[in-house]
């Protein structure tokens, strides 16, 4: 009872004061003595300031704000860092002009990107990107697998923040939702690799001729003409015939299954080069007639699988194969012996990889199991004979992991995009000086060398392309999708 007169009391004392200041309005009094009724809870701005925005003492907000900041600002290294439980890694979108995932029913962990008439150096959004995939269905389910023809648009860039400038490029782009549109061409075993390869019309006005080359799992290797598949997404009510998905030949040369596949740039019609398990390689042409033939004896030297196989840029005759034995061997097909020009030992691991420079023809970069890369300049080695091993122009040890996928960009022979089994992708630059000071400053990050210009985190990458019609731009797949 005593407390409830006190407050009575109180509030009578309120009455008073809020009377007084209602008088002094009235007679023009200034309110620069206004009385805070809480004035005994701050003293002083000074104290206001010190408890802090969120209520509690500064002192103990700025140190969570500090171990928040130091989290976020750790770089991840691949193959040196690891995330601990319930951490994920997020791409940083500031760093990507367009950045765009999809999945698919099954798996396609090889695919090729496919040339388009919109027009070469495409600067502008959104984008449209087509290509040609082949799955890797379950086991139990091998009839699923299927050769699918891709179209993607649609494809936005990256938001960005409005008061950036922005390039006159920028000024016509649209904001879009991705669209992804598929054809399938049923299959019924494991695509190992596919690749497309377009023959030029004899008429500017004709669509050019798509082939695509699946070679799978059953060791048998399919041609197929895509090109009405293509032109489908485009021409709305287009009918494929069953007999448009059939396959234009089935080669049944390889006595086991293989990986490696490359068509000839230098060859219109198309000439197919694909090598097995066995080590065995075969040449395959296409004739006038439809006819596909091959050389009834293979070309052979390899110790163990082909693992890669790509044509020179610029001699039509001549090929590189990269095998499990540890070799990279180079062919002229003139030979009537069926054997090697070159051969050189570049790792104690197998070589998986390769990709011959479109801009440099002397230049090869490889990819290797022990997850080192590297770049050969072919005027350097020697033929078969006892030679030492030759050295690389530069060699590369930063993924910890087997090298998957390698590609020389298709304008600027000084930039390689790698992907890898630790789950990255990454570009480089073979253009940055090493005896640079500016170049060796990786800010505070050990193990980086100053070559690397990008790391994109994958799950399971398997194979990279660069557009050729889109710069910078690389698409990827593996065992969580497309990026």
């Amino acid at each position: 009872m005593g407390k409830r007169a006190a407050d009575a009391k109180e509030d009578e004392m309120l009455a008073s004061k809020r009377a007084q200041r209602s008088a002094d309005i009235e007679n023009g009094d200034e309110l620069g003595d206004f009385e805070d009724d809480y004035e005994d809870e701050y003293e002083s701005e000074d104290e206001i300031f010190e408890a802090g925005i969120d209520g509690r003492p500064d002192e103990e907000r700025e140190a969570e704000e500090r171990y928040a900041m130091d989290v976020d600002q750790q770089t991840f290294i691949p193959g040196r860092s690891k995330l601990a439980e319930g951490e994920s890694l997020t791409p940083d979108t500031s760093t990507y002009d367009m950045l765009h995932t999809l999945s698919t029913a099954w798996p396609c962990l090889s695919f090729d990107i496919v040339r388009d008439s919109l027009g070469d150096n495409r600067r502008t959004y959104p984008a449209t990107v087509y290509a040609v995939a082949g799955t890797q269905a379950d086991s139990r389910r091998s009839k699923e697998n299927e050769l699918t023809v891709i179209k993607l648009s649609g494809l936005s860039r990256m938001d960005r923040d409005r008061d950036e400038e922005s390039d006159d490029d920028d000024d016509d782009d649209e904001d879009a939702e991705p669209i992804l549109e598929t054809k399938s061409i049923p299959l019924s075993t494991t695509t190992n690799r596919i690749r497309a390869h377009q023959c030029p019309p004899t008429n500017s006005s004709i669509t050019p001729t798509t082939l695509t080359a699946t070679m799978t799992e059953s060791s048998e290797v399919y041609v197929h003409d895509v090109t009405s598949h293509l032109s489908a997404f485009d021409n709305p009510g287009t009918i494929i015939t069953p007999q448009q998905s059939k396959p234009l030949a089935t080669l049944r040369m390889h006595k086991s299954e293989g990986y490696a596949l490359d068509w000839s740039p230098l060859v219109p019609q198309g000439k197919l080069l694909t090598g097995d398990n066995d080590g065995d390689i075969f040449v395959t042409t296409s004739s006038d007639g439809g006819r596909w033939t091959n050389d009834a004896r293979p070309f052979t030297g390899h110790q163990s699988s082909v693992e890669d196989l790509q044509w020179s840029p610029n001699e039509r005759n001549v090929f590189a194969s990269a095998s499990s034995d540890g070799t990279i061997k180079v062919w002229d097909v003139r030979l009537k012996s069926h054997t090697s020009a070159i051969s050189a030992v570049i790792s104690s691991t197998d070589v998986n990889v390769m990709s011959w420079s479109h801009q440099t023809a002397h230049l090869l970069a490889t990819g290797a199991d022990d997850g080192k890369w590297a770049v050969w300049d072919l005027r350097q080695w020697k033929g078969n004979a006892s030679n030492p091993a030759p050295k690389p122009v530069a060699s590369f040890g930063f993924h910890r992991e087997q090298i998957t996928s390698i590609e020389w960009h298709p304008t600027d022979n000084s930039i390689v995009a790698v992907a890898s089994g630790d789950n990255t992708l990454t570009l480089w630059d073979l253009a940055v000086e090493l005896d640079d000071e500016e170049s060796r400053n990786t800010a505070g990050v050990h193990d980086v060398p100053p070559n690397l210009l990008f790391v994109h985190y994958m799950e399971a990458v398997k194979e990279c392309h660069w557009h050729p019609q889109i710069p910078g731009c690389v698409m990827a797949t593996g065992g969580g999708g497309f990026g």
